[in-house]
């Protein structure tokens, strides 16, 4: 493994500049420290062997709401502060941005700042660093996100094949033959995750799988405006969301357009937001226990930490049932 004697070696330069540099001194040029740097990540030196240094751990987030109990992420990061502070580990909560993963590659970073891996939560597949975590060394446990064949990453989540499963087993049952689907655009590993998953779950229930019964776009207001109205159209008679937030608008938009939730149509999430028991009906959703994820998050980690190879780790997924879901209206027309 490598030592700064060897990366001073590599560079040319004295073995306490490499030193300076690795710590961050103010005499190191910014340049200086940036080759050093990358020269450490190239050779494989990690600052994990150095004596009585503070164990650092990060969480990185992007894309997502964090600093309020009601917001998605706020639980994930308390269940893994939960684990990791009690095991002796200052957790720092970094957000992200895309120049901050343009101006230092992904492993430099976290050398550069002494952290010893991170939880990875709310990044898109085309942000900088998704590429670097295919070849990191760094431990790095990915939310909602995968990178195959590389024994440094995990991934955790829930099984969404499970929820969705849940979900139309659940509409199935009430009657419904019909069902449609309403998604962000498919720019993340999670939301291709779930429409994959809603297609194997209407096979798996015997159901028609029409792609023209699912509907995608980047806003909420164009799910609403365009593939909303195409959707009830056709004659679905229950539509299940990738998340709450476009669920909650699909239950507004109903309601606007004269429609009665449920008794015209069903609508089911996917997270179980707290707002999901105060919408108008409460809505019925796919619930992500936040709090266990962040756990489970801190013990892949660990798991990597210590050379255990861990790929996958899914936590069981929970249909919530509440007043937005009721048994299918037959309908007057023999078309429908």
């Amino acid at each position: 493994m490598a030592t700064i004697q060897d990366i001073a070696d590599r560079l040319g330069i004295s073995k306490g500049t490499v030193s300076k540099a690795l710590n961050g001194a103010s005499d190191i040029s910014e340049t200086l420290q940036k080759s050093v740097l990358e020269t450490a990540v190239e050779m494989g030196y990690s600052k994990l062997r150095r004596p009585g240094g503070v164990r650092k751990l990060c969480i990185l987030i992007e894309n997502m709401e964090y600093q309020e109990p009601h917001q998605f992420g706020y639980e994930i990061i308390l269940g893994f502060r939960q684990m990791a502070e009690p095991a002796g580990y200052t957790v720092d909560i970094v957000p992200v941005t895309e120049k901050l993963q343009k101006s230092s590659s992904y492993d430099a970073f976290m050398l550069k700042n002494d952290y010893l891996g991170s939880f990875v939560l709310g990044f898109s597949l085309s942000d900088p660093w998704m590429k670097d975590f295919h070849t990191s060394h760094t431990s790095t446990v990915l939310y909602d996100n995968y990178v195959m064949a590389n024994p440094h990453i995990a991934y955790v989540g829930i099984d969404n094949n499970e929820g969705m499963e849940l979900a139309v087993a659940h509409l199935k049952k009430l009657g419904h033959k019909k069902i449609g689907y309403l998604s962000h655009a498919l720019g993340s590993h999670i939301m291709q995750v779930r429409h994959k998953a809603f297609f194997a779950a209407l096979r798996q229930n015997g159901l028609k799988t029409d792609p023209t019964c699912a509907g995608a776009s980047y806003y909420t207001s164009q799910c609403m405006e365009k593939h909303l109205p195409r959707l009830l159209k056709m004659g679905v008679t229950a539509v299940i969301c990738s998340h709450d937030q476009i669920a909650n608008a699909a239950l507004v938009q109903c309601q606007q357009m004269g429609l009665k939730v449920p008794a015209d149509v069903s609508i089911i999430g996917f997270d179980d937001l707290p707002i999901c028991a105060y919408t108008s009906p409460p809505l019925t959703t796919v619930r992500q226990e936040r709090v266990q994820l962040g756990k489970s998050g801190y013990y892949a980690l660990e798991s990597l930490m210590n050379h255990v190879a861990i790929g996958t780790l899914l936590l069981h997924a929970r249909l919530v049932v509440r007043s937005s879901t009721d048994t299918a209206r037959k309908k007057t027309n023999p078309a429908e």
